[in-house]
């Protein structure tokens, strides 16, 4: 019997326990009532497409795959639309074609798409002037308008998160599946602006090897109908477990084994804020069959992290954690090993993936929040060393970007400083890398894996 069984655990256990970076309601009725009309919605994914994630997450483990985790910061209701989901994809698509070819290795694909929607924040409150008021935090939550009536926690919006999410998986599976994913169409793929950035040249090079390696396995007899893979992806979905009142609702038993799944999302993750040990988040994710993610940054007890894992994964099931490192550059040599060998002590089998971007925010002069391109490089390759000096595998990278061409992180190839920011800054929570710099970002990867 698995740990997460329906016997030793119920999806509303949390509400019990403390629990910080959550809304309090003033509606309770409301939200009783959202939750009723949720907890009746179809499942968004399914327990069978989560067992075949966590199987390609055991070959990341052992060093046989490599994870990219990239999205958006905070996905929103305003710029929800086809074509921004597309690019989006699209740059995932291009960063696992450049770290597969040159890596040898296959690329488990997750994005931060269909579901991250709530974000935490350093404070409960914002003031401007003379006036203070709750916090944004994700448009599941409240509205970005600072106004009493925005900033008020409304279930309403869990609703219409759900809906967004279903159409936003909706069109990843056609796109992954129905052709758009074809390796033959590489060429296709190349946005504008990408084509004329500074690894534009580097990227058609791989296109061009990667083409003649196709025509010669045709030339072999290996086509589509021989290698599926050719002509069609699988792209799996996560987010922040951030509002357990949206994930109880959609935690369902799986007819097959009688596990309890989340099917919001393939995997979902506890931020670096809400990882206590006896608080709420940490016993949700006790009890469900999905891949779990676990922040951990220059302030992660080594100790902790070991109880933490323990309690979440008692059985030490291959493919179900994700430690997803976010130190900061400069502080990867100080922090990280400590984390690795308190893990590797335990025989805990996890996946190391590397997210550069959280601890390399800083604020301009005017106040504008924005990261800086070298750090998150130079986070990477950090990362990848420590591994490497210590005889680990590092397996993957866990990116905020968006298929946009904005311009919210300083640097990298397209040379953007603090005042390009004002031409596209667009992030609702945090800068993104834009499709340039993610794919500049891939090419390091290719270099280092």
């Amino acid at each position: 019997m698995s740990s997460f069984h329906r016997e030793s655990w119920s999806p509303d256990a949390w509400q019990n326990l403390p629990i910080v970076q959550h809304p309090t309601y003033p509606d309770q009725a409301a939200l009783q009532g959202v939750k009723a009309q949720l907890s009746k919605m179809p499942p968004l994914v399914f327990a069978g497409e989560v067992r075949a994630l966590k199987k390609k997450l055991a070959k990341v483990a052992r060093g046989e795959a490599f994870l990219l985790q990239g999205g958006d910061c905070a996905e929103s209701f305003a710029e929800f639309g086809a074509n921004k989901i597309r690019d989006t994809l699209r740059v995932i698509l291009q960063m696992s074609v450049v770290l597969a070819y040159s890596s040898g290795k296959p690329v488990v694909k997750v994005a931060r798409m269909a579901g991250q929607f709530a974000k935490p924040r350093s404070a409960d409150t914002e003031t401007i002037g003379d006036i203070t008021l709750p916090a944004y935090r994700g448009d599941i939550i409240n509205g970005m308008d600072f106004t009493p009536e925005a900033r008020r926690p409304d279930p309403e919006r869990m609703l219409r998160c759900y809906y967004q999410s279903a159409a936003t998986l909706n069109l990843i599976r056609a796109l992954s599946e129905g052709g758009y994913a074809n390796i033959h169409k590489l060429n296709r793929w190349s946005l504008d602006f990408v084509a004329a950035s500074p690894v534009g040249h580097r990227y058609q090079d791989t296109i061009d090897s990667i083409t003649k390696a196709l025509s010669f396995m045709e030339a072999c007899g290996l086509t589509a109908e021989q290698v599926p893979q050719i002509e069609k992806t699988t792209v799996y979905t996560s987010h922040e477990a951030l509002l357990l009142h949206y994930e109880e609702c959609l935690t369902r038993i799986d007819s097959l084994t009688g596990d309890w799944y989340d099917t919001s999302a393939h995997m979902v993750w506890i931020g670096d804020r809400t990882r206590q040990l006896d608080h709420a988040h940490v016993a949700f994710m006790r009890g469900i069959g999905n891949p779990v993610g676990i922040k951990c940054g220059p302030t992660t007890d080594p100790q902790t992290l070991v109880d933490i894992i323990k309690t979440i994964n008692p059985d030490n099931e291959e493919g179900r954690i994700v430690l997803i490192s976010r130190m900061g550059a400069g502080k990867v040599e100080t922090h990280l090993p400590t984390l690795i060998r308190a893990i590797e002590g335990t025989g805990q089998s996890v996946v190391w993936s590397c997210d550069p971007m959280h601890g390399n925010t800083h604020k301009t002069s005017d106040g504008t929040k924005t990261r800086s391109f070298d750090a998150i490089l130079q986070e990477v390759r950090e990362f990848f060393a420590v591994h490497k000096q210590m005889g680990t595998h590092a397996g993957g990278v866990h990116i905020e970007m968006t298929g946009q061409d904005v311009t919210e992180c300083v640097g990298g190839g397209q040379q953007l400083g603090e005042d390009d920011l004002k031409h596209r800054y667009e992030t609702h929570c945090d800068p993104r890398l834009n499709a340039s710099q993610a794919l500049e970002l891939s090419f390091l990867l290719a270099d280092v894996v």
